[in-house]
């Protein structure tokens, strides 16, 4: 995840690779996060981050109290502190995966075809 030439928040990300690194190690815990592990922690926080918007209409932040904006925000936590965890379990830089994802994605949505269609790149007629 470290680079020399580290773009605008690579710095922020080791900082939190080398903080849950500490975490960990001060608990004996990285004989449990196997990456496989990790990425069921991970699905499992994704699912909580669900929980706080439940049975709301559209989960605008006008719809959140105080109280589910911190559950929320402490869920989105879990959700990158995992992700970043198995990021470092194997040797995945976050900011190049993104990079190299949206090159994949501005292929497979033009916006000058899928502007304001919210369709799978499948379902489109060439």
């Amino acid at each position: 995840m470290e680079q020399q030439n580290q773009p605008e928040g690579a710095s922020e990300l080791a900082q939190m690779r080398d903080m849950l690194r500490e975490f960990v190690r001060e608990r004996d815990w990285s004989r449990f996060h196997s990456p496989k592990n990790l990425a069921a922690a991970l699905s499992v926080e994704a699912s909580e981050l669900l929980e706080p918007f439940t049975w709301l209409s559209t989960g605008d932040k006008t719809e959140l109290d105080e109280a589910r904006l911190q559950a929320i925000r402490h869920e989105m936590a879990d959700v990158l502190a995992y992700l970043v965890m198995l990021a470092d379990s194997l040797d995945v830089d976050l900011h190049r995966a993104l990079i190299e994802k949206m090159v994949l994605n501005r292929s497979k949505y033009p916006a000058h075809k899928v502007k304001g269609d919210a369709r799978k790149y499948t379902d489109y007629d060439d």
